[in-house]
């Protein structure tokens, strides 16, 4: 006989499970605190650029060059940040991918169905966005893919710093979009933005990422072997004229991320925990601090309106990302008959679109490669990336704010703990063992209530028994 099937509707951006919940947690915690440096950094590279007095330094700085020239490593400081810097968070991003493909929610088709398709529409609309506004402009076609990006560290920078009290699902499900993000971000830098390759230096990067690879199913552990190693394989990689970040995110995407039998943590889950901060709080920021530092005037600024590049680039961050991901998210629930968690409106889901608009970092990287050569260029593109991200980000905090009652009532309820094991109870509301904690809780309450109310009623009587006291009456003069 066949089985019924069920006709419960599956529901999208529900809550997540505990052991999710707990790494998207701790994953966001740093990102944040690395955002809200990438933010000062950005700042300061403004604020370096545009002085009369420092611009010459910033200058000087960016473009003074060290490395060895032999093994074509003589770079500039900026060089060494969007190519060296960067390899470390595309590792990191690489590691991100890995573990949710086999312990995180992109393992489950129907669960990964949403991010990706989300994902997928918020590239491919800001793209389309971009080459009709510049072909309509007579302009170039080439940063095409600039509005392409999100920059979750400076989107989670945003929300630290506006105070909004988003719930862990959508918080997640931002997360989870910049993943998949960053891993066609960097198809695309290896594949429309890879110059003459060199193929003795690529067969040789590839032998280092099998190297790599056997090292790592042989078991063997340390540092000083996997870092010497990565080092030498990015070093080939950048000399075969295929960006070197690629070379990052394939070593991520090779380390386990699966837990053996008597693990608390996979070898990629732990390699992570000690590379993300040196990510977020060091190779990020540097990047931004030298990639973020553009003239910016009333002039400038009017021109990024005015220009069908620049243009593009506004509008396909702000309009592209919004509608492309809101509308990926609306026709997956659409044709896969799910319904959207109730305790969610579709306008949240527009929110978080809105803010995955702020593009910044890999934006800024992308922006450099697609006009390279073109100095004037470039800087005009990066101002556009920094306009449109923060009218993206104002956008999202006014939506965010106007929901935000709601949400800080959605995370108090995940928060709630009344049992006090330290698993918020949400997650244990089918466990009997829970309510008769509570109800041991709650009865020792009472009995002690009931005690302070003994004691009470009883020190009331005595002070009544005791002659002049308050208890008793006083009619007469004072």
């Amino acid at each position: 006989m066949i089985a019924p099937r069920s006709t419960t509707a599956r529901k999208v951006l529900g809550r997540l499970s505990l052991p999710e919940r707990t790494y998207v947690a701790d994953a966001l915690r740093t990102e944040t605190v690395g955002g809200v440096l990438l933010l000062a950094a950005a700042v300061t590279a403004l604020l370096w650029a545009n002085i009369p007095a420092l611009h010459d330094s910033y200058e000087s700085v960016s473009h003074f060059h060290l490395g060895p020239a032999a093994l074509g490593l003589d770079l500039s400081v900026a060089h060494w940040a969007a190519d060296g810097l960067l390899a470390i968070f595309f590792f990191v991003a690489g590691i991100e991918l890995k573990r949710e493909l086999v312990a995180g929610d992109l393992r489950d088709p129907k669960a990964a169905a949403l991010p990706v398709v989300a994902a997928l529409c918020g590239m491919a609309v800001p793209a389309l966005v971009y080459t009709v506004t510049a072909a309509a402009g007579s302009g170039s076609l080439d940063g095409w893919a600039v509005p392409t990006a999100t920059d979750i560290a400076f989107a989670l920078a945003v929300l630290a710093v506006i105070g909004t009290s988003l719930p862990s699902a959508l918080r997640a499900f931002l997360l989870t979009l910049a993943v998949v993000d960053d891993l066609f971000a960097i198809l695309i830098i290896a594949v429309f933005f890879t110059a003459d390759l060199n193929f003795a230096a690529l067969g040789g990067a590839v032998a280092g990422l099998v190297l790599f690879w056997l090292l790592l199913r042989g078991g063997v552990r340390g540092w000083y072997v996997y870092v010497p190693l990565a080092l030498v394989v990015w070093a080939l990689m950048y000399n075969s004229g295929i960006h070197a970040t690629v070379a990052g995110v394939a070593m991520g995407l090779m380390l386990r991320c699966h837990r053996h039998e008597g693990e608390d943590h996979s070898p990629g889950e732990r390699i992570e925990h000690l590379v993300r901060p040196l990510s977020a709080g060091l190779a990020v920021p540097l990047f931004a601090l030298f990639s973020a530092g553009v003239a910016v005037s009333g002039g400038a600024l009017a021109d990024v309106f005015t220009m069908p590049e620049t243009l593009g680039v506004v509008l396909g961050l702000v309009v592209g990302k919004a509608l492309g991901i809101f509308g990926g998210t609306w026709l997956t629930a659409r044709f896969t008959r799910a319904s959207l968690s109730d305790d969610l409106a579709w306008a949240d889901v527009f929110s978080v679109a809105s803010l995955a608009g702020i593009g910044f970092t890999v934006s800024l990287l992308i922006g450099e490669l697609a006009f390279a050569g073109d100095a004037t260029m470039t800087n005009e593109v990066k101002a556009a990336v920094l306009l449109g991200s923060l009218i993206a980000a104002t956008l999202a905090t006014v939506l965010l704010k106007i929901r935000n009652a709601k949400y800080r009532r959605l995370c108090e309820e995940e928060e709630r703990d009344e049992d006090a094991d330290g698993i918020p109870d949400v997650y244990e509301e089918d466990d009997p063992a829970y309510h008769l904690r509570l109800a041991d809780r709650y009865e020792a309450k009472a009995a002690e209530h009931r005690r302070i109310a003994q004691e009470k009623a009883a020190a009331r009587h005595e002070l009544a028994e005791v002659p002049g006291g308050a208890g008793e009456d006083h009619d007469g003069p004072a």
